[in-house]
């Protein structure tokens, strides 16, 4: 048995492996408020991107992405908590690489690349590791307790740097981008707990995180609807993470404290709304939740484009209410973004065995990249051709596809509300 401590609450304990990940998800957290959200502004301000080569950075930037389950298959052998901790290190040097230098634009998407790869490493690990840690019983609650936590750390990161752009302290015009300095002391702390985590999860005698696993493709007729919804994310990732803040940044012409800000509020919303979700996965059950879901996105995405329309067309000036209500979508987007928990919740509930988990969610995570990398391109051609609300309206309309997968997953029986 691990040995358990109290917190958060008096009646239930939580073991020390689980508070330790959740201080390693912190520190990456803080270091993620540190880079990843200003990144769209650092290639406006320091490189002058269009909207194509902001397409086009997308191939270095979500690589790695593409690539994850080949990397996770090469380093099996460590262990889930050992990788997880390997992905720090490469994200800490290309975050200090990007702070220290000022390389050329081509140089840049080295680093960038390197930064990208750790990112992307913890994406189907911190998952696999949070829901390998957490009770049984309460699976959708740790899951929406540490997810909850990770936008409260983002929230104060993106404070400081709302305030530290807004009053001159951070540049992106400066040889040394010290945002991106301060990133790389989180990232490095978190290497740190990660390897205290792993002697945790040894003495706790929590082997499948430390044991070589085999990561392989698994396309079993069991995974293919959570396939089928991973590689729709792969679109709609790209419209929130890539358009929708470019709409602001490039249409509406708002630089990195407005950004900041706006991650700042969505951050915060994020902190009680993904408690909320993982609530809602207990008591409601997976299939309601994949409904909510599938519905968020239609609807968001179809408004955004209808407000973007308005906005390139003339009909609304590109000040005042407009900005107001593209704020409000793309705080909405990112809400709606939260609900991804909920795939990994569903993977949980129809894996085979727990230790296809990572092998699925890796593949899963290879399958949306590869999607991703393409969208971005088809999208900022879209973009360029047609105008920018068709890459909203295209999105709300793949959207339907997760409807229909709600439609067809069945309910397991420990997740009914």
């Amino acid at each position: 048995m691990s040995e358990k401590i109290d917190i958060f609450c008096k009646k239930k304990s939580i073991s020390k492996s689980l508070v330790l990940f959740f201080i390693f998800i912190s520190l990456i957290a803080l270091g993620q408020g540190f880079s990843g959200a200003i990144f769209p502004n650092f290639y406006k301000d320091a490189y002058n991107v269009t909207a194509m080569q902001r397409a086009f950075i997308e191939f270095p930037r979500e690589m790695p992405g593409f690539l994850c389950l080949f990397i996770l298959t090469f380093l099996s052998f460590l262990g889930d908590v050992k990788i997880a901790v390997l992905a720090q290190i490469t994200t800490c040097l290309g975050a200090l690489a990007l702070g220290i230098l000022s390389p050329s634009f081509s140089v840049m998407l080295i680093f960038l690349f390197i930064h990208s790869i750790g990112q992307h490493l913890l994406l189907p690990l911190r998952d696999s590791i949070g829901m390998s840690l957490a009770e049984p019983d309460r699976i959708g609650y740790r899951m929406g307790q540490y997810s909850s936590m990770r936008f409260f750390f983002s929230v104060l990161a993106g404070v400081v740097v709302f305030i530290g752009f807004r009053v001159g302290f951070f540049s992106f015009k400066t040889n040394i981008k010290s945002v991106f300095v301060i990133a790389s002391v989180f990232y490095g702390l978190s290497i740190i707990v990660g390897y205290a985590l792993y002697n945790q999860t040894i003495k706790d005698k929590i082997t499948i995180l430390s044991k070589k696993r085999e990561i392989k493709f698994y396309f079993r007729k069991e995974y293919k609807y959570y396939y089928m919804i991973t590689i729709l994310c792969g679109v709609q990732k790209q419209i929130a993470l890539v358009f929708g803040s470019w709409v602001i940044i490039d249409l509406l012409s708002k630089g990195a404290d407005v950004m900041s800000a706006l991650i700042i509020l969505s951050s915060f919303i994020g902190i009680f709304f993904l408690r909320i979700i993982g609530n809602w996965i207990d008591k409601l059950g997976i299939k309601k939740v994949m409904y909510l879901d599938a519905l968020s996105f239609i609807v968001v995405y179809t408004i955004y484009g209808i407000f973007v329309w308005l906005i390139v067309s003339g009909r609304m000036p590109r000040q005042g209410i407009a900005v107001a209500l593209i704020y409000t979508m793309f705080i909405l987007d990112k809400m709606s973004m939260q609900f991804s928990m909920i795939r990994s919740v569903y993977l949980k509930s129809i894996a085979v065995s727990d230790e296809e988990i990572s092998s699925v969610l890796s593949t899963g995570i290879s399958l949306d990249h590869a999607v991703a990398m393409l969208a971005a391109q088809l999208s900022g051609m879209v973009w360029m051709k047609f105008g920018p609300h068709w890459v909203f309206f295209i999105a709300a309309f793949l959207s339907l596809g997760n409807l229909y997968v709600a439609s067809k997953v069945k309910e397991p029986k420990a997740f009914k509300g």
